[in-house]
């Protein structure tokens, strides 16, 4: 008996001690660390909101979002940072370029300085690595490319870089006029009617990456496709819901189990199509096919495996038609709200191209397409903020930062800045471009981050932007783009900036 009550006490001792260590240690995280990092960043001059138990800043952030997202715009206007990012751009007015805010009781210094951004996005000494994806979003993209670091992100990049060199490039240039072909025959039955582009581009991009990457089609991928935009909008509508720490573990929300759900369906489908791909008899160059030769590389230390195939998969599937669709959709809402740049593009296809499809040899030609682009980019940027992250005490220009910050570095705050751009900043100007993108940002090209910056920009850079000159090339030929007036200005964010009702035209034969 005495034995039995002393194992009683000693597990009701250890239960109590875990229980208090349990207890301190979230005391320390959700109240006395960030009260800490909050007197040390404002002793050096970095202010902001005031931190929030247990929510940090996300109520507040999340009201101004539903505030300025919750309705259309009154007119047509590029002015878009104030709401989509509506915290950064008040913010930043109240605070100064650079503050801090809280994501919970997760410091995060926003960053809309262009040297600091540079120095960050440089990361030389790797400082600033990517924040790890947890979450919805961790299920979304998984550990593939746009999050892996050190050694698999630079084995990962090679394999990607060896796929999207300008000579293979060309050898995708094919796929992607067939695909737009294929569109353009459904355009036929609209002439001279009102048509929402913006769905259209999904399925193009869809059908483009799919063929280029993974030597298959848009149906064949299209249950990856559907569920990976399932996915997108439960990463949205969670991105600023903070978790109980302890507690949130037990509890499954519908979202949770879906996500799960979505995940798995995801990877099954994934998983099918390397299948059905080793079963052939032939070897490919794309993008899956060079991943499945690292997947039988007689290295093991260079080897992948079928996880790291089917996040790789994920993030291009994800990455390779969600910012293209964004980036078309937008720059025909421009060119139809201004027909002079309309016209130049199109004087432009026709002297270089004629009325044929577009050669390899003579996209690199298209100045004025290119410039269209990339102001259409700085306008309406796809991806309007990006996170790094420090993981021990670093020095960031004269701030000194404490270990786990987070650093929110803000493209539209750049993109939207009047001290770079000039008090036309809000105005669709491509001629800004005509002298590439230094002279465009006063020596400043930081300021133009569409794809990244640094050793991380964007792999699919030149594929995205070939991609846009093919398929807006191939449209001007046929047709005059006309804004419909039943057009609604309504930019949101849903993991990437998009028209909300779509982007409404009237296609007028030439």
């Amino acid at each position: 008996m005495t034995v039995l009550v002393s194992i009683v006490i000693f597990l009701a001792s250890s239960l109590f001690v875990y229980v208090l260590v349990t207890l301190i240690g979230l005391i320390k995280k959700v109240w006395l660390n960030p009260i800490r990092v909050q007197d040390l960043m404002r002793s050096q001059g970095i202010n902001g909101p005031s931190y929030r138990f247990l929510h940090g800043n996300t109520k507040e952030i999340i009201s101004m979002r539903r505030e300025t997202m919750g309705k259309a715009m009154d007119e047509i206007s590029h002015d878009i940072f104030p709401r989509i990012l509506p915290h950064v751009h008040s913010w930043a007015k109240i605070y100064g370029a650079n503050f801090l805010n809280w994501y919970g009781p997760q410091a995060q210094l926003v960053v809309t300085e262009a040297e600091l951004v540079k120095e960050i996005l440089n990361n030389k000494d790797e400082n600033y690595p990517k924040i790890d994806l947890e979450g919805y979003a961790k299920k979304l993209l998984g550990d593939g490319l746009s999050s892996s670091k050190g050694q698999k992100w630079a084995r990962m990049r090679k394999i990607a870089n060896n796929v999207f060199h300008a000579e293979s490039l060309k050898n995708m240039i094919p796929a992607m006029i067939t695909s737009v072909e294929t569109m353009l025959e459904k355009w036929k039955e609209y002439e001279g009617k009102e048509i929402e582009v913006f769905e259209e581009f999904r399925i193009l991009t869809s059908e483009i990456i799919s063929r280029t990457a993974f030597g298959s089609s848009y149906m064949e991928g299209k249950n990856i496709f559907d569920m990976l935009m399932k996915l997108t909008l439960i990463v949205s509508r969670n991105a600023h819901k903070i978790k109980v720490p302890g507690i949130s573990r037990f509890l499954m929300s519908n979202d949770e189990i879906e996500s799960e759900k979505l995940e798995q369906g995801i990877r099954d489908c994934v998983v099918q199509i390397i299948t059905k791909r080793e079963t052939e008899q032939r070897f490919r160059t794309d993008f899956l096919g060079k991943l499945l030769e690292a997947n039988q590389d007689t290295d093991q230390n260079k080897r992948i495996s079928v996880e790291d195939i089917t996040d790789e998969c994920k993030t291009f599937y994800f990455a390779g038609h969600e910012t293209s669709t964004s980036s078309l959709a937008w720059t025909v809402l421009l060119l139809s709200m201004h027909q002079d740049w309309q016209e130049k593009a199109r004087n432009e296809v026709i002297e270089v191209f004629g009325q044929s499809n577009p050669s390899p040899d003579s996209i690199g030609r298209l100045k004025i397409m290119t410039m269209i682009i990339e102001e259409s980019l700085r306008l309406y940027c796809p991806v309007p903020a990006i996170k790094r992250k420090v993981e021990k005490q670093v020095k960031l220009g004269k701030i000194t930062l404490p270990p786990e910050t987070e650093l929110y570095i803000s493209l539209l705050a750049l993109h939207h800045d009047p001290n770079i751009w000039g008090e036309d900043v809000h105005l669709f100007r491509p001629e800004r471009f005509e002298q590439g993108v230094v002279k465009a940002t006063n020596n400043n090209p930081v300021a133009f981050l569409p794809f990244g910056f640094g050793p991380r920009t964007c792999v699919g850079l030149n594929f995205a932007m070939t991609e846009a000159k093919i398929a807006l090339s191939m449209i001007l030929q046929r047709y005059r783009l006309i804004l419909s007036p039943t057009y609604i200005h309504s930019p949101v964010q849903v993991f990437m900036v998009r028209p909300q009702h779509g982007v409404r035209v009237i296609l007028q034969k030439l």
